[in-house]
This record gives C-alpha cells, sequence and structure tokens, in this order.
C-alpha cells in the first residue's frame, strides 16, 4: 500500500473516518438538546462543508443552511492573522438560531472576527461548532459551544480541510510530515 501524500509529503494519520462519523454523530445530539427548535448553520468555507454536511444529516431538527466564505491562510500553511470575507451569508439571521460551523480552531483570530459580524446581525442565539480545536496555538479568547476533537500543534489535511486546495477529499485527518 502506497504511503499517502500531499505536494510530495508523507502523511500521519491523526483522527481516522469512524472516529469522526462518532463524534459528528454526538455533536448532532448535543446539538439537537440545545437548540431544540430549527435554526440556520452557517458553515465556513471552504473547509467546513465537508463536516458541515455530516453534522446537519445527522441533526433531527429541521436547518437551513448557508455560508461565508473567508480567509486567513492564503496558500500559506500558517493564518496570516487577518480576516477576508470573499462571500458573505445570503439569509437574515436577526431574530434566528444560528450555528456557526467552523472546521478548525488555531489562533482564533478568524472564528472571533467572524462571532463579532454574526453578532451585529442580531441574532437570537449564536453558538458555535468547531471539529478540530488546536488549542496550544491560540492568540485570542474565543468561546466555543461544540468541539469535536482537541488536536496537536500539527498542519492538517482532509476530511475538508487542505494545504493549498488539496487534501480536502481524505476522509480521514492527517499531519503533515517535513513542514
Amino acid at each position: 500500500m502506497q504511503a499517502l501524500s500531499v505536494k510530495g509529503k508523507k502523511l500521519r494519520l491523526v483522527i481516522d473516518q469512524e472516529a469522526i462519523k462518532k463524534r459528528v454523530e454526538e455533536l448532532a445530539q448535543e446539538i439537537d438538546r440545545d437548540m431544540g427548535e430549527p435554526f440556520i448553520a452557517v458553515g465556513l468555507l471552504k473547509g467546513s462543508f465537508i463536516f458541515l454536511a455530516d453534522l446537519i444529516r445527522s441533526v433531527s431538527l429541521p436547518v437551513k443552511v448557508d455560508f461565508m466564505w473567508v480567509s486567513s491562510y492564503g496558500s500559506g500553511t500558517v493564518s496570516e492573522g487577518h480576516v477576508r470575507v470573499l462571500k458573505d451569508i445570503s439569509m437574515n439571521i436577526q431574530g434566528e438560531k444560528v450555528l456557526l460551523v467552523d472546521d478548525i480552531l488555531d489562533t482564533g483570530y478568524t472564528l472571533k472576527e467572524i462571532i463579532q459580524i454574526l453578532k451585529m446581525r442580531e441574532p437570537k442565539i449564536l453558538k458555535t461548532c468547531v471539529l478540530l480545536d488546536k488549542y496550544e496555538r491560540r492568540k485570542v479568547e474565543v468561546k466555543v459551544d461544540y468541539t469535536g476533537f482537541y488536536v496537536p500543534d500539527a498542519f492538517l489535511v482532509g476530511y475538508g480541510l487542505d494545504w493549498d486546495e488539496e487534501g480536502r477529499n481524505l476522509r480521514g485527518i492527517y499531519a503533515v510530515e517535513g513542514l
């Protein structure tokens, strides 16, 4: 069996697809319990799209979906520290229950800024859900309501996460070695 690689770098499995599936189902149960009624899920593109799709299929409540496309990495492997909104949500979230879904929480800059943007639109409730939390890299404090996994400080790809658009389609989550 050939070793997996992205951009010529070997990959090491961090979280397999079965563990992801199990945790997504657990998160969906928590969200069902806490939300208690229909809500709008806002996914941060591009990284969250696979996680968001699996999450909403596991939720039993009615859910509407919208997206924001934001960028803080460019083509590098480290957050640039400033957030660019490339596509805003199209739904009016005023007075609505909203779940903001992101793939990975790293420095906290992106999530904190997007939370501030969405709060200005006066949702009834705004909760946050991240698949991965790389806590040791945090630069700003951000409150997260639902966390899938706490992960080490490594550059990760797979299950929607990419390195310059490569690796999103991998079913597990992998650390890129040799960076």
